[in-house]
């Protein structure tokens, strides 16, 4: 039940990987379009280029979810690359209960607020050009957080079910893929060393 629980939510993840994946090019092409029309056309607009922070704006805020799914936040890898599967585990499970939790709470609802401000108010660039409706992005800032209690519900139940000896630390987090890389240079050198004889 939760190893199926699991893959649920990874999969949630991963749609939002996905999505923010899109977005990373959506944002490469606009700044690609900015650059070619500034320098060989000499001439730009204000719009596209506050797209490029508003597509940032993007990726960062939904890429919070997913880099917890990958497990890819920096942490003091010092001592906790030395313990054990269980103890990273309940490390991770109290982090989501007294850290992400309380502070994807406090900033999901803290900024809907802002967003209905935004909204009233019809906020939009100060600059001549610029975009208009910025409660949309702004709107992303609550979204993002939701997302992210979500996505740290999931990594509660993945850690649960590593510290229930279901599975070992997935190899698909940060551990994971330097040990598979040794591994498989430790391969390497032994094919290499068997075609020598």
């Amino acid at each position: 039940m939760l190893l199926k629980l699991e893959k649920g939510f990874d999969k949630f993840a991963n749609i939002i990987g996905y999505i923010t994946a899109i977005v990373m090019v959506l944002m490469i092409l606009n700044v690609f379009y900015d650059v070619i029309m500034r320098y060989f056309f000499r001439s730009g607009s204000i719009a596209m280029q506050e797209m490029e922070w508003h597509l940032f704006s993007v990726i960062i805020l939904l890429g919070i979810s997913y880099t917890l799914k990958e497990d890819g936040h920096v942490r003091v890898d010092l001592i906790y690359d030395t313990l054990s599967d269980k103890r990273k585990a309940i490390i991770n499970m109290l982090g989501v209960v007294f850290f992400i939790l309380p502070i994807a709470l406090l900033i999901g609802f803290g900024s809907i607020d802002y967003v209905i401000e935004a909204y009233q108010s019809n906020e939009q660039s100060g600059d001549p050009g610029g975009l208009t409706n910025r409660w949309l992005v702004k709107s992303l800032i609550p979204l993002s957080f939701f997302l992210l209690i979500i996505t740290s519900i999931g990594f509660f139940i993945k850690n649960l079910n590593v510290f229930k000896g279901l599975h070992p630390v997935a190899p698909h987090m940060v551990n994971g893929e330097i040990d598979i890389i040794v591994n498989d240079v430790h391969k390497s050198e032994e094919r290499l060393h068997k075609g020598d004889k």
